[in-house]
């Protein structure tokens, strides 16, 4: 019998959850199943994978054919790693012990690259979310902006009103200035005037 390491999905439409399962290759996707190895959930960033990791490197071992998301899946766990290692041990390339060292430091480079992940993704957050606040605080400022533009009286009623109050407070000064200067003139005209009519008469 054929086995495979595959996915079962569960969930509902549009958040897809899956179990991580071995079973007979023939069986519908959904259908019946040999073991249940862990579950996978793409819905959270970075998606959450629970995996019994001695029983999936087991059946990996004894021959059970993982589809490709799976194999991705395995790989990011180490399954593939530790089989690797593993096949070294049994060829004499490696000892135990040197295998479990390379191991372990896989796995604390693999968990300070999650942890970088997992804090990237969280000061990115912090960033939008500021941004976000400074677009609405900006946009709240111009609404205020536009409504007090808008019960604001016209910049022309104001001009207007402003020229006809100077024009109010400038004319009385310059009609007292003008009236001496036109009774001045006037009796000047006048004498010059009657000057030479005089001597024509006589």
């Amino acid at each position: 019998m054929a086995t495979k390491i595959r996915l079962q999905r569960h969930g509902k439409k549009g958040k897809p959850f899956y179990y991580i399962v071995v079973a007979d290759s023939r069986a519908p996707r959904d259908g019946r199943f040999i073991e249940r190895l862990g579950s996978y959930n793409p819905n959270t960033n970075p998606a959450t994978i629970e995996i019994n990791f001695d029983k999936t490197l087991e059946w990996v071992n004894t021959g059970a054919q993982p589809t490709d998301t799976c194999r991705a899946i395995l790989s990011y766990k180490g399954v593939l790693y530790k089989k690797h290692l593993e096949g070294g041990v049994k060829k004499g390339a490696l000892t135990a012990e040197q295998a479990e060292e390379k191991f372990a430091a896989w796995l604390d480079q693999k968990d300070g690259k999650i942890t970088g992940k997992k804090s990237g993704l969280v000061s990115a957050k912090e960033e939008a979310r500021k941004l976000a606040l400074i677009a609405e605080a900006k946009k709240k400022e111009d609404k205020a902006a536009a409504v007090a533009a808008k019960y604001a009286p016209p910049v022309e009623e104001v001009a207007e009103e402003e020229e006809v109050v100077a024009e109010a407070e400038e004319a009385p000064v310059a009609e007292v200035e003008e009236t001496p200067v036109a009774e001045v003139e006037a009796p000047a005209a006048a004498t010059e005037e009657a000057a030479p009519e005089a001597p024509a008469a006589e």
